[in-house]
């Protein structure tokens, strides 16, 4: 694995070999930052044939109401879990913009935009369901694990054609004490009413990861990525 230097402090990059083919754009969780994720690259199983870019972005500073206006890192604010809730959160448009911009940037680098995923945990798992689902450009594929799709309501008429075939994993812990499972499978109810590809994984787990998990997301990145890959 190799750090590749960036000029933006809040952004680390990593690729499993040189010139990279795929682009995995991941976001973590409230609270956290890349550093939660900088060993997802090696708990994978890749393609040893086919080298991948991971773009792992750090979440604006903001004060969360749920926390009691506590300032920390967050991809929007978060004042309850109503899913079908229409009024968007504070912060998540922006949220989307940045990742907008990474999206750019590697599409002028070269990579399709059908080379490129955008996933996350938690709460940026939402912000790549969010933007995932509405952008303008057919994407590799969506992953969201302890997650759930926000402001559900608006997604049968903002979602973007475009990405109406992408493939979705969605995964969730069935002891999930932060995100109450019902929320991840209303969630998948509501994106398979509307027609989106998903595959639906839960484990016997709480707010976190699983080797089990990890394992399910390998093997369908595995098959995404030959699908989808040179050749």
């Amino acid at each position: 694995m190799v750090a590749m230097p960036d000029s933006d402090p809040q952004l680390l990059e990593l690729e499993t070999g040189p010139n990279p083919l795929f682009t995995v754009i991941w976001l973590h969780g409230l609270g956290a930052d890349h550093r939660d994720f900088e060993q997802l690259p090696d708990l994978l199983r890749l393609p040893a044939d086919v080298p991948v870019r991971f773009l792992l972005p750090d979440a604006p500073l903001r004060p969360i109401t749920i926390n009691g206006g506590m300032v920390m890192r967050g991809w929007y604010d978060v004042t309850g879990l109503d899913i079908n809730r229409e009024a968007r959160p504070e912060g998540l448009d922006e949220s989307a913009d940045i990742v907008r911009t990474l999206l750019s940037r590697e599409l002028e680098r070269g990579t399709p935009a059908e080379r490129i995923l955008l996933g996350g945990f938690s709460q940026g798992g939402a912000v790549a369901l969010y933007l995932g689902l509405r952008y303008s450009q057919a994407l590799a594929g969506v992953i969201g694990l302890s997650t759930y799709l926000p402001v559900a309501g608006l997604l049968a008429t903002e979602a973007h054609q475009a990405n109406r075939d992408t493939p979705i994993f969605l995964a969730h812990g069935l002891h999930d004490p932060v995100l109450a499972l019902h929320l991840a499978e209303r969630s998948r109810e509501l994106l398979t009413e509307l027609g989106f590809d998903v595959t639906w994984r839960t484990y016997p787990m709480p707010h976190s990861l699983s080797e089990a998990e990890l394992v399910d997301l390998s093997d369908w990145l595995d098959v995404l990525i030959k699908a989808k890959g040179p050749g």
